[in-house]
């Protein structure tokens, strides 16, 4: 698992999301609109492809990709 597949990922859940946009160092919620359905979607991929579960308090946590992306790391090593 690396960054760069991590945001592939997401471009691909979401269709109004340009790719080649979303960097590690982006704020999430200011980079596509965001509100609850897009994190039923985000936490449902992360589930779908990596086998962890984020919830809606890490995604409050996370300001930018980089952040969730460790959260997901992290709990895959464990």
């Amino acid at each position: 698992m690396n960054i760069d597949t991590f945001i592939k990922q997401i471009e691909d859940e979401f269709d109004d999301l340009k790719p080649g946009v979303l960097k590690p160092d982006s704020i999430f919620r200011e980079v596509f609109e965001w509100n609850s359905i897009n994190a039923l979607i985000l936490i449902a991929m992360v589930k779908t492809e990596y086998d962890v579960t984020i919830s809606a308090d890490d995604l409050i946590q996370s300001k930018t990709v980089n952040d969730i992306f460790s959260r997901v790391a992290s709990r895959i090593e464990k």
